[in-house]
């Protein structure tokens, strides 16, 4: 497995594609779906952590990734994205993912530059350099709005808090009642979406020890990265995209 994105533009490239034949009731189960692809990517996040920490002994003593390290470590971002694009990040489609880490035809794609050579002293800065765009990722991805429910024993009754909503996960929401109530995906909420989660993968990507390219402060917008946009692709004009009912 190789990675074979191109050189132009940001060397991190996430893309999704809207499926126009959207199912209006599908998003509800998604997530139960999907269970499969979280157990196995509980074992591989375990296994991205350990690689990380190697990877990172190994930049700081040669100056390079082990390139064997770096495409699993892709093909675990990618196996993400997909789960994420189908269900809890986008809704963007309702082809059921693969259980692969290679690239694939599937209408969700990520795919880094892999870097000749990175700075055997960024391996120990990164963290502290990437804190102002932690800080918008915790905003955006954390589970900031709680939500209360209503508690009784024999002892006290009341509320607490049970848990939470991140904006990213709220906005995949809307998303979905939007379908659930139109039929209709609107395309400006999903551009935003795949915006949002590019920037989350340029960070994550960042963090990782992957590149050494500082993260842009901007939301590129749209399901093809700016420099992948075919001057002759037809663009979208329609505001919604219309599913059956």
């Amino acid at each position: 497995m190789t990675s074979t994105t191109s050189q132009a533009g940001y060397p991190v490239q996430l893309t999704g594609e809207l499926d126009p034949n959207l199912s209006r009731w599908l998003w509800l189960v998604k997530m139960f779906l999907a269970i499969p692809h979280y157990v196995v990517l509980a074992f591989l996040w375990v296994a991205f952590l350990i690689t990380t920490v190697i990877a990172a002994f190994a930049i700081l003593f040669t100056g390079r990734y082990p390139r064997s390290l770096f495409d699993f470590n892709v093909g675990v971002l990618r196996w993400n994205w997909r789960v994420g694009f189908y269900v809890y990040a986008a809704l963007g489609t309702d082809r059921y993912p693969p259980f692969t880490l290679a690239r694939t035809d599937y209408p969700a794609d990520f795919d880094i530059a892999y870097p000749e050579h990175l700075s055997r002293g960024l391996v120990l800065a990164k963290w502290l350099l990437a804190i102002p765009h932690l800080i918008i990722v915790i905003l955006i991805a954390g589970d900031l709005l709680l939500y209360p429910w209503t508690t009784s024993t024999g002892w006290s009754s009341g509320f607490q808090l049970a848990g939470g909503y991140s904006v990213l996960n709220l906005l995949v929401v809307i998303a979905g009642f939007f379908l659930l109530i139109t039929g209709q995906y609107p395309h400006a909420l999903f551009d935003l979406l795949i915006g949002i989660n590019r920037w989350l993968y340029r960070v994550l990507t960042y963090v990782a020890l992957m590149r050494d390219e500082y993260p842009p402060f901007r939301l590129d917008q749209g399901q093809y990265e700016p420099a992948d946009v075919d001057p002759d692709r037809p663009a979208t004009t329609p505001a919604l995209v219309r599913t059956p009912a």
